[in-house]
């Protein structure tokens, strides 16, 4: 799963790698650690506008929900069922590359989980990269207010990943820089169900693993 990332990033080495315009970029200020279960406005691009960082909130809220409360339960979407899961099948054709230069998971180390060790994951050199996400768009009802919102789709955990997602063993869909477009261009899923990127995850004074 994925529920804690990092967005550490400037604007200008964001542009650099995606040509992306960035409004009010001289306001722009990276997020740093984010935390899914608050709800935080991070970078993202979509499908529909290519060339430029916008703001979404994580945790899609479906155009048909009531509230917000379902948002709790949205922050990731599993690939194996994205198509069929209410919340979901509605925005499969909304695509967004969510940014981010890194993530967290806890491993495990006894069986009830009271021991765990955290781990940052992310690419070798701490480079710029983007999950794979969807959106979606709702109007609050009681404000008039339209938020945008995504889930980050999530696959099998890899050989690395399920070292230290021992307990799930699931992780984000991260894209490689080849296969960005193909997913914003709304490339089938079965494409993406491997992830195939060479990871680097740094334990709490536990080294530094590569996979």
């Amino acid at each position: 799963m994925c529920y804690h990332s990092k967005m550490s990033k400037k604007a200008q080495e964001i542009k650099n790698r995606y040509l992306v315009r960035i409004e009010d970029e001289a306001l722009y200020q990276p997020p740093g650690y984010l935390n899914g279960f608050t709800h935080p406005n991070t970078p993202v691009i979509t499908n529909e506008d290519r060339g430029f960082l916008q703001q979404y909130t994580w945790g899609l809220l479906p155009f048909w929900a009531k509230d917000r409360k379902i948002q709790k339960n949205t922050l990731n979407a599993r690939i194996e069922t994205i198509n069929e899961k209410p919340s979901f099948r509605n925005s499969t054709n909304n695509r967004c590359l969510v940014l981010a230069d890194g993530f967290y998971e806890w491993k495990w180390l006894d069986p009830k989980g009271k021991q765990k060790q955290k781990y940052e994951i992310g690419l070798s050199g701490d480079e710029l990269f983007a999950f794979a996400g969807i959106w979606s768009e709702w109007l609050d009802k009681s404000s008039g207010e339209l938020i945008k919102t995504y889930s980050i789709v999530t696959t099998e955990a890899n050989e690395l990943m399920s070292e230290i997602h021992n307990t799930k063993k699931r992780m984000p869909i991260i894209l490689s820089e080849e296969n960005e477009q193909y997913w914003l261009d709304g490339g089938d899923f079965e494409d993406f169900r491997k992830v195939k990127i060479d990871l680097k995850a740094e334990g709490e004074n536990m080294g530094t693993l590569f996979g």
